[in-house]
C-alpha cells in the first residue's frame, strides 16, 4: 500500500514537472531554431541545426541590452525602496498598541490589493505628468515603489509580530535607543523576511507591463516586458527573437530565487506562523 502511494505521488510529481517545464523547454529550443525550422511540419522537438542568430538579433539590432539594463536598474531600485519603506511601516504597525487604527490601516492595505492595475493608470499618469515624470525611469520607479509598499508592509508586519517586544525592552534597558534596537537586533532577526519582501517586489516589478507601456514612450527607455511586447505586431510574431528574449528575461528572476531561496522559504514560513 505504501509502495502504491509512493508511486502515485512520484507519477503526479513527474506529470506536474512535465507540464511546468515543457513551456520553458519549448521556448529554449525555439530560440535556437532558424526561421524556417520554427514553422516546419511535422514539429521538431530539437533543432537540427542550432543557431544563435535570434540572440544576435536581440542584442545587436533590437538594443535589447539597453532594455535589460533599464529593467534591472528600475527593478533593483524600486525593490530596495519598497523594502526599506515597508520595514519601517511594518514595524510601526506591528508595535502599534491601539487596535482600531491598526485594523483600519491593515484593511486599507488589503483593499489596495484587490484594485486592478488598469484602474490606477489614469491617476498615476496624471500625477506623474503634473511633476514632469512621464517617460522617465525615475517616474516609473516611484510608481512601482508606491504599488509594492502595501503588500510589502503587510509581509513585514507579519515578520515583526514574531519578535517578542520583551527583546526590545531588554535592549533598551541595557542602554540602546529605539533606533539602535531596530538596526542592531530587530533587522538581523528579520533578514529572511527582508529577502522574501525583496524577491516578491523584484519579480513583480520585473514582469510588469501595463504601467511601463503607458508611462514610457521613448525607445531607449523601454523595459524588458515592453520590448518583448514590441515583437508582436499586426504583421506577425517573430517567434525566434521573442523566445530568445523570454529566455534572457528569465535569468534575473532565476538568479534572485537561486540565491535567496533559503531565506525566502524561511521568511514565508516565519511570517505565516505566529508562535
Amino acid at each position: 500500500m505504501k509502495l502504491l502511494r509512493s508511486l502515485t505521488k512520484a507519477l503526479l510529481l513527474a506529470m506536474f514537472l512535465v507540464f511546468a517545464l515543457f513551456p520553458l523547454f519549448w521556448m529554449l529550443i525555439t530560440s535556437l531554431k532558424g526561421g524556417q525550422e520554427i514553422y516546419a511540419f511535422p514539429v521538431r522537438y530539437w533543432p537540427q541545426t542550432p543557431t544563435f542568430d535570434n540572440y544576435r538579433y536581440l542584442f545587436r539590432i533590437s538594443d535589447f541590452s539597453i532594455y535589460f539594463r533599464n529593467s534591472l536598474v528600475v527593478s533593483l531600485v524600486a525593490s530596495v525602496g519598497a523594502m526599506i519603506i515597508s520595514v519601517f511601516s511594518g514595524y510601526a504597525l506591528s508595535r502599534m498598541r491601539s487596535r482600531r487604527p491598526k485594523f483600519v490601516l491593515l484593511l486599507a492595505m488589503y483593499f489596495t490589493q484587490i484594485i486592478p492595475t488598469y484602474m490606477l493608470m489614469s491617476p498615476l499618469f496624471i500625477s506623474l505628468a503634473k511633476i514632469g515624470m512621464t517617460d522617465s525611469l525615475i517616474g516609473i520607479t516611484f510608481a512601482y515603489v508606491s504599488m509594492m509598499i502595501a503588500f510589502s508592509t503587510i509581509m513585514a508586519k507579519s515578520f515583526f509580530d514574531r519578535i517578542p517586544v520583551a527583546l526590545e525592552e531588554a535592549a533598551m534597558t541595557e542602554g540602546c535607543t529605539r533606533t539602535q534596537t531596530i538596526f542592531k537586533i530587530i533587522l538581523p532577526l528579520t533578514l529572511p523576511g527582508l529577502a522574501a519582501i525583496f524577491s516578491f517586489a523584484f519579480v513583480n516589478i520585473w514582469n510588469e507591463l501595463f504601467l511601463a507601456v503607458m508611462l514610457l514612450s521613448s525607445n531607449h527607455k523601454m523595459t524588458v516586458p515592453v520590448a518583448l511586447n514590441s515583437f508582436i505586431s499586426k504583421a506577425g510574431v517573430n517567434w525566434g527573437v521573442l523566445s530568445a528574449g523570454i529566455v534572457v528575461a528569465l535569468l534575473p528572476t532565476m538568479i534572485v530565487f537561486a540565491f535567496a531561496q533559503k531565506f525566502i522559504i524561511m521568511g514565508l514560513t516565519e511570517g505565516a506562523v505566529k508562535g
